[in-house]
């Protein structure tokens, strides 16, 4: 394909089609980078795998209750499993010997598992598909009935959810901060550590939710550590890397959507390989961690050692 035919044409003869997707993906990949820099922080990526897949269940049980794909319905169920997934993996590892990472393995993979066999069970007959649950339906934007400014009502829900999300972080960073990096002091100043960590669930629970029907299950783990990681290794202050991750998710939007078009495959994955590449990118100009300054310190070294 050509240059105009990649970076033109989607802009000029298929606007509406392609500017739903590239602000829903924007609008997902910013508010899951955001929660996912406090999850790096603190150590606990895999936790937002299991609420993505536990979420699953919730889904299947609301339609069951409800009789319906109701938006609603959906959202509630698949949030009260997401929540109920993150009490189980703090019952299992505070209750018993057992490490927070074989409970978060126990508990997703379990609920996984009931979800899986609801959906079989009672999803055959409707569009509650496994596909759309693995790798969402972010390419289907356009054909949703628009609402304001070209966007259907499921982008302004989740514009709405990263407006909330950056609100939550202003007015609650110093807790944030401080319970991220030493709780017991945290604890001292009179935050509440284990409050705080709930709430950042929920806040997680929400976010995964919203964004699961754009790009399921397996592909919102990648936009919750990708952004993350990757300005992780360029700055160590937090408020910084609060606007580098949301730049990181305008750019693999933008580039992932323009992989879309050059290869025609879906736009989900391609912004997630599109986050990859700025990750790589990183690690090796970081400053402070990057490839680049290794080998120049390992030459210099090797050279200093030569030389004496």
């Amino acid at each position: 394909m050509s240059f105009n035919q990649i970076f033109v044409e989607p802009w000029v003869s298929h606007f509406s089609a392609y500017w739903p997707i590239l602000v829903m993906a924007f609008f997902v990949t910013a508010a899951c980078g955001l929660i996912g820099n406090y999850l790096v922080l603190r150590k606990i990526s895999l936790v937002g795998d299991a609420i993505s897949h536990s979420v699953l269940p919730g889904i299947a049980i609301a339609y069951m209750i409800a009789g319906s794909r109701s938006d609603l319905a959906m959202f509630i169920g698949a949030l009260i499993a997401g929540i109920f997934t993150t009490l189980i993996i703090e019952l299992i590892h505070s209750r018993s010997k057992i490490k927070k990472d074989a409970a978060i393995g126990i508990t997703f993979t379990t609920m996984f598992a009931v979800g899986v066999i609801l959906v079989s069970l009672y999803g055959a007959d409707t569009d509650l598909d496994l596909d759309c649950v693995l790798f969402g339906k972010l390419d289907f934007m356009a054909s949703k009935e628009k609402v304001f400014f070209g966007l259907p009502q499921i982008v302004l829900t989740m514009g709405f959810i990263l407006i909330l999300i950056i609100l939550l972080i202003v007015l609650f960073y110093k807790e944030l901060l401080i319970s991220s990096f030493d709780p017991s002091f945290a604890a001292t100043l009179g935050i509440k550590p284990r409050l705080v960590h709930y709430c950042l669930m929920c806040s997680l629970s929400v976010v995964v939710v919203s964004a699961f029907s754009s790009v399921g299950a397996i592909l919102v783990i990648a936009m919750l550590i990708l952004p993350a990681a990757t300005v992780y290794l360029l700055t160590d202050r937090l408020w910084l890397m609060m606007i580098l991750s949301i730049l990181h998710a305008f750019l693999s939007s933008i580039i992932g959507l323009h992989l879309t078009v050059a290869l025609k495959v879906s736009t989900a994955p391609a912004c997630v390989v599109a986050g990859m590449f700025l990750f790589i990118l990183s690690w090796i100009i970081s400053p402070r961690y990057g490839l680049l300054r290794y080998l120049s310190s390992s030459f210099d070294l090797s050279t200093f050692q030569k030389e004496n």
